[in-house]
């Protein structure tokens, strides 16, 4: 691709290819949404399922058959948070510890609460990274998920490219500052896989978004990071991920969880208001300055549960993200009660663990069932 492309090819050009993709709008999508039109200046799908750790509501989270799930459903994206290991290896890891999603007690026991980047790959590559979710959801347990490994990020871009879906790759850099380079890092592996240039297109049906600009969505929490990753790689669609107090956007209250008299966690997020519009601004001006084509910002959910966050999905903060040209791609609905009524507010999709829901609720199912994927793949 040449550089510059996202901002040469026009939106109805960049549109058409979505559509002949498969990417349909949803019924449920207001037409006179404006992120429509910023989504395909940037080159980006819209509206947007991003799979959220890969399909992991089904899944072990950043494994084979998470990703591999998600890609065969049709999610525009497989996430990923992406670490380093000892020996300079990329992972795909969401915790900078190994005691959730891992058997690092039993292998390592007298390491368990050290941090990802003091185990090399091989090390890594020990661990039973399947077997925790049998145990934490049973009734979506598979025989097949018990001794399944941690992801390299090469591995993660050999699904992405494994099937006749085309998905891109919308990246985290997780805790970058414990990673001095990562993002340079990054760069490196995405240049030597092909990914920060034109890739082929997609067989007509199937999704293509790996053909489109937006092939690669670049996301932190992190300014710094977002910097860095501007520096590195400039044509590279970034957002900016948005989230109340510990640095990040100020909150009207400084009163922490445990002194908050909240039952729950989702109770005290959802009572959780922006400091003002001003500072909410001054946030969407900083990213739309450093490079950002959109955000990623914490919703609450309805029916609540443990990642229900904070409201920066309202209305106004939409308005004011879309008047700044940035998209908006909220973090993590899985409902259909949520998907509407956060659709509602006017944002250009979703990072969901639930990839066959959101494909459902945005008018394009998979035509193939979730257990005949899972059988057909090898778990």
């Amino acid at each position: 691709m040449l550089k510059g492309i996202t901002r040469t090819l026009s939106t109805a050009a960049i549109a058409g290819v979505m559509l002949s993709s498969g990417m349909a709008l949803a019924a449920s999508e207001p037409a006179s949404n404006p992120g429509k039109a910023l989504a395909a200046k940037a080159g980006v799908p819209w509206p947007a399922v991003i799979a959220h750790r890969g399909a992991s509501f089904n899944a072990p989270e950043e494994t084979i058959p998470s990703y591999t799930l998600a890609r065969e459903l049709g999610a525009d994206y497989l996430e990923m948070d992406i670490q380093r290991t000892k020996d300079g290896v990329l992972i795909a890891l969401h915790d900078d510890t190994l005691q959730r999603t891992t058997n690092i007690n039993e292998v390592f026991p007298d390491r368990a609460t050290q941090p990802v980047s003091s185990f090399t790959l091989d090390e890594l590559k020990r661990l039973d990274a399947g077997s925790w979710f049998n145990k934490a959801y049973p009734d979506r347990a598979r025989a097949s998920y018990a001794g399944l490994k941690i992801l390299t990020l090469d591995e993660v871009i050999d699904i992405a490219e494994g099937g006749k879906n085309k998905p891109g790759l919308y990246i985290e850099t997780k805790v970058p500052t414990q990673f001095p380079g990562i993002e340079e890092d990054l760069k490196k592996k995405l240049d030597q896989r092909g990914w920060l240039s034109e890739r082929p297109a997609a067989e007509k049906g199937h999704v293509n978004v790996a053909h489109l600009p937006g092939r690669v969505v670049l996301q932190t929490f992190e300014k710094s990071s977002l910097e860095l990753l501007q520096k590195s790689m400039p044509d590279t669609p970034k957002v900016l991920l948005l989230w109340l107090g510990d640095g990040s956007i100020a909150a009207a209250s400084e009163t922490s969880f445990k002194d908050s008299g909240a039952k729950d966690k989702a109770s005290f997020y959802a009572s959780q208001q922006v400091k003002s519009k001003e500072e909410f601004a001054a946030w969407m001006d900083w990213a739309k300055e450093h490079g950002a084509i959109g955000t990623g910002p914490a919703s609450a959910l309805k029916n609540g549960g443990d990642q229900s966050y904070m409201d920066l999905v309202k209305p106004w903060m939409n308005k004011m993200a879309h008047d700044r040209g940035l998209i908006i791609h909220p973090y993590t609905v899985d409902d259909a009660v949520d998907f509407k009524a956060i659709s509602a507010n006017g944002v250009d999709g979703f990072f969901t663990n639930r990839t066959s829901e959101l494909l459902k609720f945005y008018g394009r199912p998979s035509k193939e069932s979730m257990e005949s994927i899972l059988k057909r793949i090898g778990y």
